[in-house]
């Protein structure tokens, strides 16, 4: 089983998804880290307005690496455009859809298209253990 962890880049959470990578990598998970490569990090650019090549490469990119995994972890701490796109594709394509959600969720979408909401990574961790 493949696990991709998706959330946000743009808007201050790549530390955090790299951070689970890591502690599911230690705990024996096999990942596809879709953030492996130093240039799939954009959180330094700040508006891609005028960059419209450089979104599509990444958006590929990222496209790609749902089609590899199994299950996606979404984390739900910050907004991002992408991360609930990729949920809607990972669920469209019959693939295990896990939200991590420790702190209260103001809107329905994530809620919506994920298979399971998992609040703490203890729960996380032994929730993958079970699929």
């Amino acid at each position: 089983m493949k696990i991709m962890v998706c959330g946000s880049i743009g808007y201050g959470g790549v530390h955090e998804i790299r951070r689970l990578y890591s502690s599911l990598h230690k705990q024996g998970f096999d990942t596809v880290d879709h953030l492996n490569n130093k240039e799939m990090d954009y959180s330094d650019i700040k508006d891609f307005r005028y960059r419209k090549d450089l979104s599509r490469y990444i958006i590929n990119h990222d496209l790609e690496y749902i089609k590899k995994a199994d299950v996606l972890v979404v984390l739900a701490g910050k907004p991002s455009y992408g991360a609930g796109i990729e949920m809607y594709i990972a669920r469209s394509a019959g693939k295990r859809v896990i939200l991590f959600a420790p702190e209260p969720i103001p809107t329905p979408w994530p809620v919506n298209f994920c298979d399971d909401i998992i609040t703490c990574e203890q729960e996380l961790i032994k929730s993958l253990q079970q699929l």
